[in-house]
């Protein structure tokens, strides 16, 4: 019999296995690998040499507090002739001497996390430890995906772009995943260990890791603080003044770090797209190929019934529970579903914003895209809230005082426009309303929807009505600038027609929660002849709205028409984001890495008074060196052109992201950024 192997030390060779795991860019000082893909170690002996069919060994790879081979969380392999990538396997690949090189193999299917790794020939040795995380490039892995480009795009990507605004308004918001940045991925793994499942049973939750399903729900919870010691608070009430204004983010490194470094205390504070931005960071961090979604015009169905309900008193005012946001802002996961059939393979929709409880804790997925689109709404999970999200029905309806309740409108095409992404390799926006529901109007659309079992469709509404409204609006609609909107207001029957219109404008948040005038105009005796139009003006003013509006410079503009006869009612909305001023970034020099590198920054103060304690915030994933770069300017006059210069040392060479934040007193969260080709 050979003797034991005199093992003097064990290189886990991480900057080459790093390397082919694509997970170098987290560093090389410690062992990172994808599962169900060979990596390497090398045995360096004190003496002795292996000896084929002669020395033999098993190892034994384990993970969580209490490891066990009957919850998949212990591994005991012994040394064969080949790896075997179906499961745990070890060969030796390489002998000469005192030199012993092995080829290890984790399972496809193995519970990510932290491992310990020991050889065992009757006395136990300790290799090391590694991180094992999930693996889009292994074909066995239930998050494999066939494709490089969207591998780059989901998987190693560390920034991108989220949509907001509103449907005649799309605009991009810059964001650093920063996934790859030191410290991110054991904060990823230490939210694991943080949910209460694992704090119930941490044997089965550390099971449960093998399942992407289970990782990205627990994720959904874990992103937001109102179950567990989640990561983020959320608040939409406009104070943010113990906190950090949600716009204000552009990275999630920051929120990360925070929390990590408070011992989980939740930071403050998030809304639906720093939720999103969060959760796509960590999942791209533990192997899950994941992309931010926006939906706009997305509906909140607060009694699933699939029915948006707006009812409104004389005075207009909301008095409805169910609401639509401007736009609200979810994940996308990629992963197979062995719980379910085939056909719903694929992108899985996961909300981290905390909306509504789904078995008693706030999140929400994953559920298949596709059985959105079908209208299966059995598939788990909280397929109705989402289906609800993008394709619900909307009723209006105007409460009179003695409680008469008179129907005003609704549409079954409102809800859901524009649903929006990054596109693969490039910074332009993908519509991908397609794969959530089939074109609306359309008699498949309707099919779906019946089959999702809603029983209160709108019917058909008939003719048009003889008096209509529509709402108009001024190309140019700049922050701190005066500009007009128009009320137009049609006469179609053959009869001339006494009118009342009121029409005005509201500051309003994107979630759809109206605040302070911001303009209002009031025609108690409209005259208007058959066949006549009118185009009415609303002057807005900056003195009128620049104290009112929110950070998301958005205006709610309400029309209301009605008919001094018949007291038939008309009414039109329309929600306008203002612009906001550009930030100009000038690159001063050829990017190289390693080498500094100097950006000029500016903004032009667009209000008709001056701006207070200015500063620009800068950072970029492989530029700023995980740091955000801070210069303050103090005071900027009217029309007067904040500038700075910066300087930052680029460390990988590549297309990079240089994110930028403009903040003062009156203008905060304006964002920009510069693609900037880093050569070698």
């Amino acid at each position: 019999m050979a003797e034991a192997l005199d093992i003097e030390r064990c290189d886990l060779e991480c900057k080459c296995n790093n390397a082919e795991h694509h997970t170098d860019l987290n560093g090389v000082d410690r062992l990172i690998i994808r599962r169900g893909q060979p990596f390497t170690l090398t045995l360096h002996l004190r003496s002795g040499t292996f000896q084929p069919g002669v020395s033999t060994f098993r190892l034994i790879a384990e993970t969580g507090p209490s490891p066990s081979e009957e919850w998949g969380t212990k591994a005991t392999f012994s040394l064969s002739g080949s790896i075997d990538k179906k499961t745990w396997s070890t060969s030796v690949s390489f002998s000469l001497g005192k030199i012993v090189s092995l080829s290890i193999c984790s399972a496809p299917d193995a519970p990510i996390g932290r491992y310990s790794l020991t050889l065992d020939q009757g006395t136990e040795i300790s290799l090391g430890e590694f991180v094992l995380l999930f693996n889009p490039w292994c074909r066995r892995d239930a998050v494999f995906m066939d494709d490089e480009e969207k591998r780059k795009e989901y998987i190693l990507s560390q920034d991108g772009l989220i949509y907001r605004g509103t449907p005649k308004h799309i605009g991009d918001t810059p964001w650093n995943f920063a996934q790859f940045e030191p410290g991110i991925l054991d904060t990823c793994l230490r939210i694991l260990d943080e949910n209460p499942k694992y704090l119930k049973n941490p044997s089965k939750d550390c099971s449960g890791r093998r399942n992407p399903v289970y990782v990205t729900r627990v994720l959904s919870a874990m992103i937001n603080c109102d179950d567990d010691r989640g990561i983020l608070m959320g608040n939409w009430s406009g104070n943010y003044d113990d906190g950090t204004p949600p716009s204000q983010w552009s990275s999630s490194v920051e929120i990360l770090r925070e929390w990590q470094a408070s011992s989980c205390r939740p930071v403050c504070y998030g809304q639906c797209w720093v939720f999103a931005a969060v959760a796509c960071t960590v999942s791209r961090a533990l192997g899950i190929p994941c992309r931010v979604v926006t939906n706009f015009e997305s509906a909140h169905d607060s009694n699933s019934n699939l029915v948006i309900e707006f009812i409104y008193d004389e005075n207009v005012e909301d008095l409805s529970e169910d609401s639509v946001w401007n736009f609200h802002v979810w994940v996308e996961s990629w992963m197979a579903r062995p719980d379910l059939k085939p056909e719903f393979n694929g992108w899985q929709v996961c909300d981290p914003t905390p909306q509504e409880k789904s078995d008693g804790v706030y999140c929400c997925g994953p559920v298949p895209v596709k059985a959105i689109k079908e209208g299966e709404l059995t598939i788990k999970y909280d397929a109705p809230f989402v289906f609800a999200e993008v394709n619900a029905d909307v009723e209006k309806y105007l409460m009179f005082r003695d409680g008469q309740k008179v129907r005003i409108g609704g549409s079954t095409t409102y809800v859901g426009q524009f649903i929006s992404t990054k596109s693969v390799g490039k910074d332009a926006r993908e519509d991908i309303t397609h794969l959530y529901k089939y074109p609306e109007g359309s008699e498949k659309e309707r099919e779906v929807f019946q089959k999702a079992n809603h029983h209160n469709k709108l019917k058909e509404l008939g003719l048009e009505p003889g008096l209509q409204i529509k709402i108009k609006v001024s190309e140019d609609m700049r922050r701190g600038c005066d500009f007009d909107v128009f009320a137009v207001v049609t006469n179609n029957t053959p009869v001339s027609k006494t009118c009342r219109l009121t029409f005005y404008g509201r500051a309003v948040s994107y979630d759809g929660k109206l605040g302070s005038s911001c303009g209002l105009m009031v025609m108690s005796d409209l005259q208007l002849s058959s066949g006549e139009v009118k185009q009415l003006p609303l002057r807005l003013c900056y003195s009128d709205y620049g104290e009112h509006i929110t950070q998301d410079a958005m205006i709610r503009l309400i029309a209301l028409l009605i008919d001094s006869g018949s007291k038939e009612i008309f009414n039109a909305s329309r929600t306008i984001v203002l612009e906001n001023p550009e930030i100009t970034i000038r690159i001063l020099g050829e990017p190289k890495e390693n080498c500094q590198l100097a950006a000029e920054i500016s903004l032009q103060n667009p209000l008709p008074e001056p701006l207070e304690n200015c500063t620009f915030t800068v950072e970029g994933a492989n530029l700023t060196g995980g740091k955000t770069i801070t210069e303050t300017i103090g005071s900027v006059g009217p029309k007067q052109t904040a500038t700075v210069k910066i300087y930052f040392t680029p460390t990988c060479a590549g297309t990079r992201k240089l994110l930028v934040n403009f903040n003062s007193d009156k203008l905060c969260n304006i964002k920009g950024y510069k693609s900037i080709d880093v050569g070698k």
